[in-house]
């Protein structure tokens, strides 16, 4: 059973940074292509060693260039994809990262006929082969591949609890559990995608753990 003070902390996290990055970008999250696409972009992103801030920005400003779609982001040049990241400042690996969204745009397009839905079912409930799967996809590796589940695990329930390594160190720092099944204790399985970028946050900025440890 979570104690009184696991509780305490993980309702400060949710409070104050439980806010998922899908959400901090703008993208509503259903079970539809679009909005599973956009996170996969958002993953994809993400996942460089680059301030997770400008990840954002940039994912903003594909979208609202109007690549929200796999065949958008295909349709759309190579330079147009550059033009896109450089407005969110995501420079130092923007022309490698516009190659490869517009070839993993071409490979959801050819395999799964843009729905990350055909996907899910091709991996037909395993978390790993999902996993495997999303890896296939140009420019997401392991990082892009955990950042995405970790996102969607509301609307793809299969795959959760949905807690990385990355997850982990954060309830680690924060003197949580670090078993997913034992985080998992702490909050409804709606929650679960909330909690999971609020430990990542914790582990990426000790100002956050700090934070929380005010608030308990």
């Amino acid at each position: 059973m979570p104690t009184a003070t696991e509780r305490a902390t993980t309702d400060a996290l949710l409070t104050a940074h439980g806010q998922t990055y899908a959400q901090e970008v703008g993208v509503r999250l259903r079970d539809t292509p679009q909005p599973l696409y956009q996170v996969l972009v958002l993953a994809h992103l993400l996942s460089a060693r680059i301030r997770a801030s400008v990840s954002m920005d940039a994912a903003r400003a594909l979208f609202d260039d109007g690549m929200r779609s796999p065949r958008r982001m295909s349709e759309a040049t190579w330079q147009q994809r550059v033009d896109a990241l450089g407005k969110g400042h995501y420079r130092r690996y923007d022309e490698r990262t516009a190659t490869q969204l517009g070839e993993a745009a071409d490979q959801l397009l050819e395999r799964y006929d843009g729905d990350l839905r055909k996907l899910r079912e091709a991996a037909d409930g395993d978390v790993g082969t999902c996993r495997h799967l999303l890896r296939e996809l140009p420019g997401i590796g392991p990082t892009g591949a955990d950042i995405f589940l970790r996102e969607v695990q509301a609307v793809w329930p299969e795959t959760a609890p949905y807690f990385d390594a990355k997850a982990l160190q954060g309830a680690e720092r924060l003197s949580l559990p670090t078993a997913p099944e034992s985080l998992a204790r702490l909050v409804g399985e709606d929650a679960y995608p909330a909690l999971a970028a609020g430990l990542v946050r914790s582990a990426l900025d000790k100002d956050v753990a700090d934070d929380i440890s005010t608030r308990v």
